[in-house]
């Protein structure tokens, strides 16, 4: 039996669901970063007096956060956030700012213990497993003056031959994509929120405490979902596996406001193959794609995928290295995304399962299957009757 659309759209729903976290461990996870940004800011720092910033970004601000899998096992959640001096960048160093960081999560007996080796850019704090899924935090010293708009701010970075500052502007692209996203949020967010309210009635009381962030639009399912299919396609080869940021930037830039998973990854995915014509330097047939310039071929060759809050940050500054292997990369995934999704589409119900496993994670996949793909009930056959005229007796009278 062929899975229809409704029926497929239906399953992806259920997917992107099962991939993001759920509001129990969200609010678990707020708890714990509003705790670290809490010993954060009565920290004594010496010579520093100003005040200080926490707050989330990435993935669980955007409302795309999905759970890691590396080689066929999930991993903990990832939860970022940033720490966030008012200061001038004349003011201090990048190292002391990195350590002002550290040291202060060292003072803190609990952190002490779950804290990780240092990162070229983060402080990691470790929790442990619970309920069957953990939390990296990762903490990103910074300084700026944007705690009450959208404008860049210096993060600290660690090479090997020393600590520099490296611009960024987690609250300026984070107002960008809620812009992209607004239209279809409007579209769903009392639905959603009644229905989060009744499934978590012991977290949220009544409707209006459920957090805005746990509202997902169509966006927002399509990039959880093209997010695991990176993980599991480029599994165990991850050094040229398209980042996160392109994937999100490229289809908020894509999304059309369409009301439903399956439309919007049909039609993003359909958009990015019209792109690879740019492999071998060639123009792209569709001039209203290519007049956008989402992704650019520039004269010499290099490639350029622009940050939409900072034009001269290029997201795809490495994929001229190694033979432009991660534009290669890149095509070669929304290539696989054809296949894997637009492709099984109106297929049987086997060779949907089948693919879905292969390209999502069959734990996944197993659990969410039943919900939306009713078991066939086969009904027992009617005992054919069989009508005999001339019987053989099973004896003879002169025996």
């Amino acid at each position: 039996m062929s899975l229809s659309k409704e029926r497929f759209n239906q399953l992806l729903e259920q997917i992107a669901k099962e991939l993001d976290i759920s509001p129990s461990k969200y609010k678990l996870a707020v708890s714990r970063y509003e705790s670290i940004g809490s010993w954060l800011d009565s920290g004594d720092y010496g010579d520093f007096f100003g005040d200080i910033c926490i707050y989330p970004q990435g993935s669980f601000r955007l409302g795309t956060v999905v759970r890691p899998v590396s080689e066929q096992t999930e991993r903990d959640y990832d939860i970022d956030l940033v720490c966030e001096f008012q200061e001038e960048t004349n003011a201090t160093q990048a190292q002391k700012v990195k350590y002002r960081v550290g040291n202060r999560l060292k003072e803190h007996d609990s952190y002490k213990s779950m804290l990780d080796k240092e990162g070229r850019r983060c402080w990691t704090l470790l929790y442990a497993e619970q309920d069957g899924a953990g939390f990296h935090l990762d903490v990103l010293p910074s300084i700026g003056f944007s705690s009450h708009n959208n404008l860049p701010i210096a993060i600290t970075h660690k090479e090997d031959d020393g600590y520099s500052w490296v611009s960024s502007n987690p609250k300026g692209y984070a107002a960008w994509f809620e812009e992209r996203n607004i239209s279809a949020y409007r579209v769903v967010v009392n639905e959603q929120k009644r229905m989060i309210a009744h499934s978590y009635h012991d977290i949220y009381a009544k409707v209006d405490d459920v957090p805005d962030q746990l509202v997902r639009t169509p966006l927002q399912r399509v990039i959880q979902i093209m997010k695991r299919h990176r993980d599991m396609r480029f599994n165990g080869d991850q050094k040229y596996a398209p980042i996160s940021m392109i994937i999100t930037t490229l289809a908020a830039h894509l999304y059309d406001n369409e009301t439903n998973v399956t439309t919007a990854l049909t039609n993003i995915v359909n958009k990015l193959a019209a792109h690879m014509s740019l492999l071998d330097n060639k123009l792209m047939v569709d001039q209203r794609l290519s007049g956008r310039g989402l992704i650019k071929r520039l004269a010499d060759g290099t490639w350029y995928i622009g940050n939409p809050t900072n034009k001269d940050e290029n997201f795809a500054d490495r994929w001229n290295e190694d033979g432009n292997a991660r534009a290669k990369a890149f095509f070669q995934w929304v290539d696989w995304l054809k296949q894997d999704f637009i492709s099984i589409m109106f297929r049987d119900e086997n060779t949907v399962k089948f693919t879905l496993e292969g390209c999502l994670g069959k734990s996944v996949i197993s659990k969410v299957w039943r919900k939306c793909v009713p078991v066939a009930v086969t009904a027992t056959p009617e005992p054919v009757r069989v009508k005999i005229s001339h019987s053989v007796k099973p004896w003879r009278a002169d025996e």
